[in-house]
């Protein structure tokens, strides 16, 4: 039991990176604590998540969130008021009984995280804990690998390439800092090569270089030539990891590929993606299928599943259900996390441990239109992910929650314990050097 309890809910109108408008719940306390939560917003969305709501009409395109805002101060601020800021579980269990809908569609998903957030950071900072230390207790924790854009495309730049997001990992690293500057000069030595091609047209929506490129392989293969111009092997210190994000394009097992100009069914598909498995040294993808195509996923995560992550994320949608389902069909290896996927944190937290339980990779994961909001750093930690994709090395958005993990593991000093390679559903946990020659 505790004296503290929610005193006030307030609903504020913000904007995203994208210059959207998004909401954030500001929550105080009975003890005066005071804290926010942030609704990020993707752009390439699976059809069984968690509903923004938006206004529609001509005012700013249609994404005004007035309709949001009033279902916080109607019908979520009286829900709250007087409750035990420390019971998330069971504030949670009230704002999805409240909204009624499978999606959140009601109230709005944009609603229901920003105040699950909200209410997360405030009973931490009530605590006087770090989110991270309040979310693992005295449990040990570990600092996560990430996942980091070089080059951005799909939904997030205009469709200039078929595939979302072409990143690197770095295996070899022995820390988060040391795996963050590996980054930094593989993005430098790709913005560098663009420059002299004469393609350097600025950043997409995670800050990945907009890609100017003819086809789908010569992004990988600049991407292959930047990890060399930055003095690594290719495999070794840095190696690729792709978001498909075939929902986009592909349907009822067929796949359009725009940029290519031609199409191809579940088959094709596959061979497309199992030649890139050997030419490239690829650690991970994720969504190489639609979300419809849940056989040719479990085809696919048949014949590479023993070396490469194959992430679910519009096909999974941070559902504890749908995990659950995938780790008996073995559709996939890994799911991704995106708390307003799911609509709270208490769901997205039931789809992690579900995950972990099954020996799933898992990875926490920022969206397209993101915030100030630093949370989804604290979660991979304090849920023990093991893995963390934000987007790309550059826009503070980004950046933010790569300097809060750096933060965390300097203050951890020699308890700090970075994933590593380890962290993923691998059959062989060596170096990563054989993935891109593996026989598929």
């Amino acid at each position: 039991m505790t004296d503290v309890a929610i005193r006030k809910l307030h609903a504020r109108r913000i904007w995203d990176s994208r210059g959207r408008p998004t909401v954030e719940a500001e929550v105080t306390l009975s003890d005066g604590t005071v804290e926010r939560g942030i609704a990020p917003a993707g752009a390439s969305r699976g059809t069984r998540e968690a509903v923004d709501r938006r206004d529609g009409g001509k005012a700013l395109g249609g994404f005004d969130v007035q309709g949001a805002l009033a279902s916080m101060r109607e019908e979520i601020a009286p829900l709250l008021i007087g409750r035990d800021p420390f019971d998330q579980a069971g504030i949670d269990a009230a704002l999805i009984a409240l909204d009624g809908t499978p999606t959140k569609e009601r109230l709005g998903g944009n609603a229901t995280v920003a105040v699950s957030l909200a209410v997360l950071h405030a009973a931490a900072a009530s605590r006087g804990l770090p989110l991270w230390r309040y979310l693992a207790g005295e449990e040990a924790v570990m600092i996560p690998l990430p996942e980091i854009q070089i080059f951005g495309g799909g939904a997030h730049a205009g469709r200039r390439t078929d595939i979302q997001d072409f990143m690197v990992m770095a295996p070899k690293a022995k820390s988060f800092a040391e795996a963050l500057e590996v980054t930094a000069e593989v993005y430098i030595a790709a913005g560098r090569i663009m420059a002299e091609r004469g393609l350097l047209q600025g950043v997409a929506d995670e800050g990945g270089w907009w890609p100017a490129f003819s086809s789908n392989e010569e992004a990988l293969d600049t991407l292959v030539t930047a990890i060399e111009r930055a003095g690594f092997t290719p495999g070794e210190e840095a190696a690729i990891s792709l978001d498909i994000a075939a929902s986009e394009f592909g349907k009822n097992g067929r796949y359009v590929l725009g940029l290519e100009k031609r199409e191809l069914d579940r088959d094709g598909m596959a061979e497309y993606l199992l030649g890139w498995c050997r030419r490239y040294p690829i650690l991970s993808i994720e969504d190489p299928f639609a979300e419809d195509d849940a056989e040719g996923l479990r085809l696919f995560t048949a014949a590479v599943g023993d070396h490469i992550q194959v992430i679910g994320d519009d096909f999974l949608v941070t559902n504890v259900a749908l995990v659950e389902k995938a780790v008996l069909d073995r559709s996939v290896n890994a799911v991704l996390i995106k708390v307003n996927q799911a609509g709270t944190v208490s769901e997205a937290k039931a789809a992690c441990e579900a995950g972990r339980r099954a020996g799933f990779g898992t990875i926490v994961s920022a969206r397209s239109g993101e915030t100030e909001d630093v949370a989804i750093a604290h979660l991979a930690i304090g849920w023990h992910a093991g893995q963390l994709k934000v987007g790309s090395f550059a826009r503070s958005e980004r950046m933010a929650k790569w300097n809060e993990v750096l933060r965390i593991e300097e203050a951890l000093g020699s308890k700090a314990k970075f994933a590593g390679l380890g962290v993923l559903p691998l059959g062989a946990r060596t170096s990563s050097s054989a993935l891109g020659n593996v026989a598929l």
